[in-house]
């Protein structure tokens, strides 16, 4: 994990999946790391990228994806 970079956090997983999602689908090498804990449920998701890819994927979900 030295080389990946968290650029997004939540509690909600299907958030997690819609950012994964939509960074794959632009060619961004993005994975799901589970921060959960199963027996209280407390926590959250991160997504993280690979180094290079961190600014890009931090501008694309700044200006694209909106959670209300």
């Amino acid at each position: 994990m030295r080389n990946w970079k968290t650029v997004f956090k939540t509690d909600k997983l299907y958030q997690a999946q819609i950012v994964k999602d939509y960074l794959q689908d632009k060619e961004l090498h993005a994975i799901i790391v589970d921060k959960k804990d199963s027996a209280y449920l407390l926590g959250y998701y991160e997504i993280a990228v690979t180094v290079e890819e961190v600014m890009r994927a931090i501008k694309l979900i700044e200006d694209d994806i909106k959670f209300e």
